[in-house]
């Protein structure tokens, strides 16, 4: 009998998508619009790639209302966050130039967020020069 070939890959992974937000689609949003909008995408099995980032308290409030869902919600395990933002080492002028463009756009678009369902993103890793975004089986 032949033995039988060990399958090397990468596994499945079951249906999902990556989804680029850009900012300019939520700008005019309130916070709860925001909120419902994101755990809608992350809810239909997506990556969302947002340019920009939350408020803070947008960003908490999101983190807490995906806890609440847990259990509540069939097969949602909650989500992965990440914001990955420019070079904080600028200079007084770039700051306040910074500044002045998060207050005409209404965000910093300088960073951009990534937020996934858990039950796909096992872990986001950042470091200066990459983000790897680790992946369920």
């Amino acid at each position: 009998m032949p033995a039988k070939k060990k399958k090397r890959g990468l596994g499945k992974i079951k249906g999902f998508a990556i989804q680029f937000l850009p900012y300019s689609e939520i700008r005019s949003l309130d916070s709860n619009e925001r909120i419902r909008k994101i755990l809608g995408i992350a809810l239909g099995n997506n990556i969302l790639i947002l340019q920009g980032r939350l408020k803070v308290d947008e960003e908490t409030r999101l983190i807490g209302d995906t806890m609440a869902m847990i259990g509540h919600v069939k097969g949602f395990k909650g989500i992965e966050l990440a914001v990955i933002s420019g070079n904080q080492n600028n200079t007084i002028a770039d700051r306040i130039r910074q500044k002045i463009v998060r207050t005409l756009s209404g965000g910093d678009l300088g960073a951009i967020t990534i937020i996934g369902p858990a039950t796909i993103v096992k872990e986001i890793k950042r470091d200066p020069k990459k983000i790897e975004l680790m992946l369920n089986k």
